[in-house]
C-alpha cells in the first residue's frame, strides 16, 4: 500500500513512543455538577493528553469525532491560527491518529471533518494508521448554502471521513426519522394498514437465468399487460407477484395503468432511515447555524471561523454510538462535541489546548448542565443534569532518567503497568490492592508506595518470602513488580514468579 513521505516522517512515526506519560490533575474550581460524573474536560496538548488517557481508556471509546485545523494557509480566527506548513500538519495529525486508534473500542469508529486543502492527504495517512480495509465511507456535508460570487467555484461542502477500528465489528445505527422523511408516506388508496411509500418492483437484470425466469408480463388492473423495462426484471417470480397483489402490496398508479411499485408501510418499516453520503444543511446544519449557536451562548464575542453545528454532531453520535457509550473529541474547539454528547446521554472526553478550554468550553458545558435550550436541546428534550471534571496536564510519571516521579501514587503506577503488560485499560475505580488483576491466566502484582501498609522507605516494596505470603493468592504464573527481591532466580522460577524491578523494567513510558 502506498504511503506519504514528508519531512521528519521517521521521527513522527516514533512520536507516540517518545511522548511522556503525564498525570491528569483535576481542577475543582472549574468542574461542575455531579461529582461522580465520568465526563472529562482536559486542557493541554492533545498528544500528551491522549497518552495520559491510554492506561485508563484504551479500547473503550465508541465514537471519536475530530475537527483538526484545515490548514487553509490563513490566520482565520483569534482562537487559533490555521496556517501550518504542510509537513508540519502531517506531523501533527499522524501520531495523534495512532493514539486515537489505540483508544477506540473494537467496534468503535472515528469521524474526521476536513476541506479540500488536506482532505486527500488525510485519507492516505488514515489508510495507513487504521488500515484501508477499515475505511467506511466519505460523506459530503453541506457546510454552506449561500454562493460566494467572488470565488472561482463556490465551495459548499466539507469532507467527513469515517473509519472503523475493525470494520467487521462496526454496526451503524439508523438515522432518526424527521418530519420530512415521514412526509413522503401517503395513503392514496386508503389502505387500512396506514400510510405508505413505494419502491420500484423491477431491478437491474444480473444474469441470463434471471432474465429468463423473472421477465414476464403482469396483468394491469385497468386491463392489458405490462412487462419490466428494458435491462430490468421483476423483483420476484410470478408466485411472489401474485401474493403481493392479493395482499394489496402492489401499486399500479391511480389509473391502474402503470408499472407496479411495491408498497412499504410506515408501520412496518425500520424505526429509522439508512444514512447516506450527502448531508445537506437541513439534515445536519451549517457553519452559519453553528455561529448563531455560539453567538447565543457568548453574545458579542468573535465567533470561531468554522464551528460545527450541534445538528451535525448529533447525526454522527447517533449513528456511531448508543446511550452510555464513550465519545471523545481531541480537537474540542468551542466544545460542541462534548455539549451534544452530554445532551444525548453519552459519556464524553474533550481535549483542547488553547485558553478557550476555560473561556468557551468550560462555561458552555456549565450552561448545558444547567439546562440551556440552544442547539438541539428542544429537539431532544434536554432539561439539564449530570456533570464533568476539569483537568490539566500534570507532571510526568517518569523523569528523563526513567525514575518514578515522587508525586506518583500507587494507583497511577498500577494503571501504567497494567496497560504495559496487558494492552488493556485499568478502571479508575479499581480496588487498591497489590494484585492488579489476572489477564490470560497470569496475575500481575505491584509492590509500591506502601501498598502493604509498611510506610518505611522501602518496606513492603521488596519481594521476600514474608511479603509473598501476605499477597493475594493465585494458582498460576505471576508477574511481580517491586524495588528488589532477596530471592534467587531459581527460587522465583520454582514459585512460578517473574520478578520485574521498578522502574527499570516498566515499559509504559
Amino acid at each position: 500500500m502506498p504511503w506519504l513521505e514528508w519531512h521528519n516522517r521517521n521521527d513522527d512515526l516514533k512520536a507516540t513512543a517518545k511522548t511522556p506519560y503525564r498525570l491528569l490533575q483535576p481542577i475543582q474550581s472549574l468542574s461542575h455538577g455531579d461529582e461522580d460524573a465520568p465526563n472529562m474536560l482536559i486542557q493541554g496538548d492533545n498528544l500528551e493528553a491522549l497518552k495520559a488517557l491510554l492506561p485508563y481508556y484504551a479500547g473503550q471509546v465508541k465514537c471519536i469525532f475530530i475537527d483538526p485545523p484545515y490548514n487553509t494557509k490563513s490566520a482565520v480566527s483569534i482562537h487559533y491560527d490555521d496556517n501550518i506548513e504542510h509537513a508540519q500538519w502531517l506531523s501533527i495529525l499522524y501520531p495523534r491518529l495512532v493514539l486515537l486508534r489505540e483508544l477506540l473500542a473494537e467496534d468503535g469508529s472515528i469521524w474526521t471533518t476536513l476541506d479540500d486543502h488536506e482532505a486527500h492527504y488525510f485519507k492516505v495517512i488514515a489508510d495507513e494508521v487504521f488500515g484501508r480495509k477499515n475505511f467506511i465511507v466519505e460523506i459530503a456535508w453541506q457546510k454552506a448554502f449561500a454562493k460566494k460570487n467572488k470565488a472561482i467555484i463556490s465551495g459548499s461542502h466539507d469532507h467527513l471521513f469515517v473509519y472503523a477500528k475493525k470494520k467487521e465489528n462496526w454496526k451503524r445505527n439508523l438515522v432518526v426519522r424527521t418530519p420530512a422523511n415521514i412526509k413522503s408516506y401517503k395513503n392514496p388508496d386508503n389502505d387500512p394498514r396506514g400510510v405508505w411509500t413505494s419502491v420500484a418492483y423491477s431491478v437491474p437484470t444480473e444474469d441470463a437465468e434471471k432474465r429468463a425466469q423473472y421477465r414476464y408480463d403482469i396483468d394491469l388492473p385497468a386491463g392489458g399487460k405490462i412487462g419490466p423495462p428494458a435491462g430490468r426484471h421483476w423483483n420476484g417470480l410470478p408466485d411472489r407477484t401474485d401474493s403481493l397483489r392479493n395482499d394489496n402490496r402492489l401499486w399500479f398508479g391511480k389509473d391502474g395503468k402503470r408499472r407496479p411499485r411495491e408498497k412499504v408501510f410506515l408501520s412496518e418499516s425500520l424505526e429509522g432511515v439508512v444514512p447516506d453520503t450527502w448531508w445537506d444543511h437541513k439534515f445536519a446544519g451549517s457553519n452559519q447555524d453553528a455561529k448563531k449557536e455560539l453567538l447565543a451562548l457568548f453574545p458579542g464575542e468573535e465567533p470561531f471561523a468554522t464551528p460545527k453545528p450541534e445538528k451535525l454532531i448529533r447525526r454522527i453520535i447517533e449513528i456511531a454510538s448508543n446511550k452510555g457509550d464513550l465519545v471523545l473529541d481531541s480537537f474540542l474547539g468551542s466544545g460542541t462535541t462534548a455539549a451534544v454528547a452530554h445532551k444525548l446521554e453519552r459519556r464524553w472526553i474533550g481535549i483542547e489546548v488553547g485558553e478557550h478550554a476555560r473561556t468557551h468550553c468550560q462555561p458552555r458545558l456549565v450552561k448545558v448542565i444547567d439546562g440551556e435550550q440552544g442547539g438541539i436541546s428542544v429537539e431532544v428534550d434536554w432539561q439539564g443534569g449530570g456533570g464533568f471534571r476539569f483537568y490539566q496536564l500534570g507532571p510526568k510519571v517518569f523523569d528523563d532518567q526513567g525514575r518514578i516521579n515522587p508525586e506518583i501514587k500507587f494507583e497511577h503506577l498500577a494503571a501504567h503497568i497494567w496497560f504495559a503488560e496487558t494492552g488493556t485499560a485499568r478502571s479508575t475505580r479499581a480496588m487498591k490492592s497489590p494484585l492488579l488483576g489476572v489477564h490470560n491466566g497470569t496475575a500481575y502484582y505491584l509492590l509500591y508506595n506502601g501498598i502493604l501498609g509498611d510506610k518505611t522507605l522501602t518496606g513492603g516494596n521488596m519481594l521476600t518470602m514474608k511479603v509473598l505470603a501476605g499477597l493475594p493468592k493465585h494458582d498460576g504464573p505471576m508477574v511481580i513488580y517491586g524495588e528488589g527481591t532477596n530471592m534467587t532466580n531459581d527460587r522465583l522460577r520454582s514459585l512460578g514468579i517473574k520478578f520485574k524491578k521498578t522502574p527499570n523494567d516498566i515499559r509504559a513510558r
